[in-house]
């Protein structure tokens, strides 16, 4: 890992929907996939939401980061201590999640078994909000984490560069969610793709 540099600023269509979800509504639960943040905290909590901070690319990283790290998500044991790390909130106890770009980073049978989970937990009509990157040449993508400036911007500080396990195109993204009720697709001017996802 490398010590994470500036801030960027940069608006969401995403967060923007994500947003328009979760308006009017009181006492939602959400899940958060990044590191917590004040501003993501005053926030949601200042909508009368509850927020749930969950590192994800860290427990990646302290369960199977010794050695081959998409290898070791296909060893049982690791990957069964991973899933009792994480994504313990209850089946249909979530009304919304922030996954951000975490999916990338996990091998087939781990995704499957997160995006299952995932599905399991969100209550019916409960919104998703993931990025995925676009093709890159160089085999690597930023790493970022992920804090919410406002209703229609996001701020992102990168961690580090990274391989992902495989990156997907709408077809791709389509099929992951299947189970969902629906997909929704933003392209940005930045590689990223911003997802809602509505269970």
């Amino acid at each position: 890992m490398v010590n994470e540099v500036a801030v960027q600023a940069r608006p969401s269509q995403g967060v923007e929907q994500f947003f328009g979800v979760i308006r009017g509504k009181h006492g939602l639960s959400l899940v958060d996939f990044a590191r917590v943040s004040q501003s993501s905290v005053s926030l949601i909590t200042g909508l009368g939401h509850r927020i749930y901070f969950e590192d994800f690319i860290q427990e990646l990283d302290a369960t199977f980061g010794n050695g081959d790290f998409y290898a070791n998500q296909a060893e049982p044991n690791s990957k069964n201590r991973f899933l009792r790390n994480t994504l313990n909130h209850g089946d249909g106890a979530v009304d919304g999640v922030l996954v951000w770009d975490c999916l990338e980073f996990l091998a087939p049978s781990l995704l499957q078994a997160v995006v299952e989970r995932l599905h399991r937990q969100m209550k019916p009509g409960a919104c998703l909000l993931a990025l995925f990157h676009g093709e890159d040449k160089s085999g690597t993508v930023p790493v970022y984490s992920y804090r919410i400036s406002d209703e229609k911007t996001l701020a992102l500080t990168l961690r580090c560069q990274r391989k992902p396990a495989q990156l997907f195109n709408n077809r791709g993204l389509e099929k992951l969610f299947g189970g969902f009720q629906s997909v929704k697709f933003f392209l940005t001017r930045d590689n990223l793709r911003e997802v809602i996802v509505r269970r």
